[in-house]
């Protein structure tokens, strides 16, 4: 599936992607909380409609980003409801912090790892019923109503940004819908986006870390992220794939 603007198309399963995504533009349903189906698989919060005139994304100082800390992946479980189950092979892993080193230089940097929201996110190419899909605001997210936990989202990603949830899941965000047999990653903490609030890692950092990550429009030439990126150089992780994340990472 790939989306351009305010519609989507796909070419695997037509006939049912189509169904379903007919009976969501007729009846306008919810498909989360905050988030809802009109038409071409745009996604609409309570009061005001997402527009591809906006990209959110968010740009990583790794610079900044201090060895051992832990501030942004804290704050994400936090307000994600992410808990630890003891099984460190299978917890889930919104955000989670990496470390690479160049064997010739010594070279060595961490930073934080996260769904990317690609604008060409490999996830929903191979999502066979349209669970993972892109908001035209560039933020990607998984319908768990739809998800029937195939996993094929979580073998497309190269960044390792897709968690299964295997446990019976407790202590509920009742903003960020999570379940047992689905698929799920970081979502930019799209509830606190659509209440104009920044994703809760952002917001750690900024005041109880470095200030290593920062969010806004990629659209806006104007907003801090994009003045930054026009300045100073920066990278996305596997650029070559030509998938064109909304994550951006300076100092790699």
């Amino acid at each position: 599936m790939s989306c351009g603007g305010n519609n989507c198309t796909s070419a695997p399963d037509k006939g049912r992607r189509g169904l379903l995504g007919g009976l969501a533009a007729a009846a306008g349903i919810a498909i989360a909380p905050g988030i809802f189906l009109y038409g071409g698989a745009q996604a609409r919060s309570p009061g005001e409609a997402a527009s591809n005139k906006i990209r959110y994304g968010l740009l990583v100082d790794t610079r900044k980003c201090e060895s051992g800390c832990d501030t942004c992946v804290t704050a994400c479980f936090k307000e994600n409801g992410i808990g630890n189950t003891g099984r460190p092979d299978t917890d889930p892993q919104w955000i989670r912090k990496v470390k690479i080193e160049h064997k010739k230089t010594g070279f060595a940097a961490e930073f934080p790892v996260m769904c990317q929201h690609c604008a060409e996110p490999p996830c929903v190419d191979v999502c066979p019923t349209g669970a993972s899909f892109k908001r035209v605001d560039g933020i990607v997210l998984v319908d768990k109503h739809t998800c029937i936990g195939c996993r094929y989202c979580v073998m497309a990603c190269p960044y390792k940004a897709r968690s299964f949830v295997h446990e019976t899941l407790t202590d509920q965000n009742p903003d960020v819908p999570r379940g047992k047999g689905t698929v799920e990653g970081c979502t930019m903490c799209v509830h606190r986006i659509d209440k104009g609030e920044i994703p809760a890692c952002v917001e750690a950092c900024r005041d109880d870390a470095a200030g290593a990550i920062i969010f806004g429009d990629l659209n806006d030439a104007k907003s801090e992220i994009s003045l930054k990126i026009a300045k100073l150089a920066t990278k996305q992780i596997r650029a070559d794939l030509g998938l064109d994340p909304g994550v951006r990472y300076m100092g790699i």
